[in-house]
């Protein structure tokens, strides 16, 4: 149906500040449809978000100049969402005012991960473009969380969204198409969906351009939400199976890092911690780094941190989960083991980051990962 020109987002979140992977993703992706043209009315679940102290007004302050119309829907949080056959994180955005404001015309609609989805197999949006935007394969994600999370009472509700996730997702059959931020993830879905229409779409994100600084660093830094049980995990194993005392100064920064990678860190010499940095220090750290190091324990998904490494930091050392989908490969060091990871510190360090490795990074990712490029098809998708 060619000739709309105009879209409706259901976001999980207000998408700003865009500061954690699903949310950048949004945010740059409204930014984009915006300078294309498009009018985009933006409907979001309101929330208290960790860690963000900025007012709802600012927040949507900050997206009035990209979008049309901003709806906002209290999420419905509390143990009856929890108690419920349909996943908490579905089941607590749920909104009948969003029917009534998607039913007013016959415009497309981008349901921005399975947790906006609760009204996608709604019979009154039949005959609609409804599109899907894959960010993880979600009850893998969640399966995840619940073997990494310490705490007997959160890893009994990641493993419950595990196994409600996974008979939730039938509900995509219903997508127009599918949109998959990777090429592992497409075929997932593909595989599980075979009569439905998917592709490879990467996520929207800040950069434009390689911005690596040439020569060398003095460190190696991990960085994340340290909140999120995978990746303190990884930090933890970072520390405690990887880095040994003959190894560089290891910087971990990120979000609120539990106490027990605090006491973790404080053993070790050559490793320190940076609590809370603010965007611009976390810019600087990442930036002035000789090595970005990363470690996932899950596969799924585009690790949105991967990207902004190889567009503003030195080398890349990871681990292939990192990598899976991505096509990346050529642009980053891979290790497995420890022993690998300890090797390939040592044999960074011994090299400085040129101007050919920054211009051969920029070919690569603008051939894959540009959000102009990108967005023309979904526009295209979308029959804008």
């Amino acid at each position: 149906m060619p000739g709309f020109k105009r879209i409706h987002i259901i976001a999980f979140d207000i998408p700003y500040p865009p500061d954690y992977g699903g949310v950048i993703d949004v945010f740059y992706k409204i930014r984009c449809l915006h300078e294309a043209g498009v009018k985009i009315a933006l409907h979001c679940f309101e929330y208290p978000r960790n860690g963000n102290a900025m007012p709802t007004e600012e927040r949507i302050a900050a997206l009035k100049p990209y979008t049309g119309e901003i709806f906002l829907y209290p999420r419905k949080t509390g143990i009856l969402s929890f108690f419920h056959k349909k996943p908490y994180i579905v089941q607590s955005r749920r909104s009948k005012g969003l029917i009534a404001n998607l039913l007013k015309d016959n415009d497309p609609i981008l349901f921005e991960g399975l947790h906006s989805c609760y009204s996608l197999t709604d019979p009154l949006l039949k005959g609609r473009i409804r599109i899907y935007r894959e960010s993880n394969i979600e009850h893998e994600y969640y399966r995840h969380l619940g073997l990494a999370e310490k705490s007997p009472l959160r890893k009994l509700y990641f493993l419950s969204e595990w196994i409600k996730l996974k008979r939730f997702q039938e509900v995509l059959s219903d997508a127009s198409v599918m949109l998959a931020v990777s090429e592992e993830d497409q075929a997932y879905l593909e595989e599980k969906f075979p009569f439905n229409k998917v592709l490879h779409l990467p996520s929207f994100h800040k950069e434009d351009s390689v911005q690596s600084l040439t020569g060398s660093g003095s460190y190696v830094l991990y960085q994340g939400n340290l909140a999120v049980p995978e990746n303190s995990a990884a930090a933890e194993y970072i520390i405690g199976s990887i880095y040994d005392e003959t190894l560089p100064e290891l910087i971990i920064a990120g979000k609120n890092p539990p106490e027990r990678l605090i006491r973790q860190a404080e053993k070790r010499t050559n490793v320190r911690l940076v609590i809370n940095p603010d965007d611009e220090l976390m810019f600087d750290l990442i930036r002035n780094a000789h090595i970005n190091l990363m470690v996932t324990f899950q596969p799924t998904g585009l690790k949105l941190k991967l990207l902004n490494a190889l567009y503003n930091g030195r080398f890349c050392l990871v681990n292939g989960n990192m990598l899976h989908g991505t096509r990346l490969t050529t642009l980053c060091t891979e290790a497995e083991s420890p022993e690998e990871f300890r090797k390939n510190i040592r044999d960074l360090f011994s090299r400085e980051f040129t101007k050919e490795i920054a211009s051969n990074r920029e070919e690569v990712l603008s051939s894959l990962y540009s959000n102009r490029k990108n967005c023309r098809v979904l526009i295209q998708i979308a029959g804008l």
